[in-house]
């Protein structure tokens, strides 16, 4: 059986130019596997990889969706395998890059049994989150406190699932998981690559990124985003991504761009702190530390991996 080679780790970990390297070397393509790089209009915010720096390699499930359609993990998983297919038919190998850890979860251990949405239950509670997040939240750790942990008061979406999931199946997100259903384990094999970043280190990529999406022009790029939703009555669930929202409150006046940045900063910090712990639960396979990497080194990287997955 193939092993897919599957790069994840936190935000601004180097995740996307790893996988570009390793495509080219062996003659891949890149399948996206983040929750919000996935949406049209939204290449800075997301980080999306530019076409320079795609550097010729094919990637898929980038950009491709309207901010107005959220996604679910099992539809991601069920794209992630057709893309799969296709790939390989093309005769080339597939590298899934990316930091959802909840669509890793999907590809890696399958979506439980009972696995359903509910629009009214849904519904009901984004009302209830809209009145009073904090008690959303406190129901939530109360139902689940190890789920809790990784699921932060801002990502409504996120929040209003995990009650939704006990509400629907009456069992609380984690003990779904526990018993989740191998759907996929007899179809994709992975074989996963963990960076590792020492924590500080980590913290100042995100400085420079946050600066640099700032001055690539994200602040127009959600003027944009904001023009659309007036113009065509339409609301945009994955603008309540990180960033996303302090720049609507700078656009509107209701913060500094000084004060925004810091906030961003602080709640893209508090993010990878989640991945960090989402990934340490997972089996993986490489661990790269990437603290001083030099292109070396990650040519031994791909040169061992070359051995190992052809």
């Amino acid at each position: 059986m193939k092993k897919i080679v599957t790069i994840i780790g936190a935000t601004s970990s180097g995740k996307t130019n790893l996988a570009i390297q390793m495509a080219k070397r062996f003659n891949g393509e890149v399948i996206g596997l983040d929750s919000r790089q996935i949406y049209m209009g939204m290449e800075i915010g997301t980080a999306q990889p530019t076409k320079k720096e795609m550097d010729g390699v094919n990637h898929h499930l980038i950009g491709f969706r309207e901010p107005s359609k959220p996604i679910s993990a099992g539809e991601f998983a069920d794209m992630i395998k057709a893309k799969i297919n296709e790939i390989h038919k093309r005769g080339k190998k597939v590298i899934i890059c990316g930091g959802a850890g909840l669509y890793y979860s999907a590809i890696s251990k399958g979506i439980f049994q009972g696995s359903i949405s509910d629009l009214n239950v849904r519904n009901h509670l984004e009302n209830l989150y809209d009145e009073n997040p904090m008690k959303l939240y406190s129901r939530l750790k109360s139902i689940d406190p190890k789920y809790s942990d990784i699921v932060h008061i801002n990502n409504k979406k996120r929040l209003i699932r995990a009650l939704e999931i006990y509400e629907t199946t009456k069992k609380s997100p984690s003990e779904n998981f526990k018993n989740q259903k191998t759907n996929y384990s007899s179809n994709i094999s992975l074989f996963t690559i963990l960076l590792k970043w020492n924590k500080n280190n980590l913290y100042d990529r995100i400085i420079q990124r946050t600066n640099m999406m700032i001055k690539n022009g994200w602040i127009d790029e959600v003027k944009m985003l904001m023009k659309k939703q007036e113009k065509n009555n339409i609301d945009f669930p994955a603008m309540d991504s990180i960033g996303y929202k302090q720049i609507q409150a700078y656009i509107r006046g209701h913060a500094t761009l000084d004060q925004i940045i810091e906030e961003i900063v602080v709640k893209t910090r508090q993010f990878a702190r989640k991945q960090r712990q989402w990934f340490s639960k997972e089996i993986i396979d490489l661990f790269v530390e990437m603290d001083g990497l030099k292109n070396k080194k990650i040519d031994q990287i791909l040169h061992d991996l070359l051995r190992t997955l052809v």
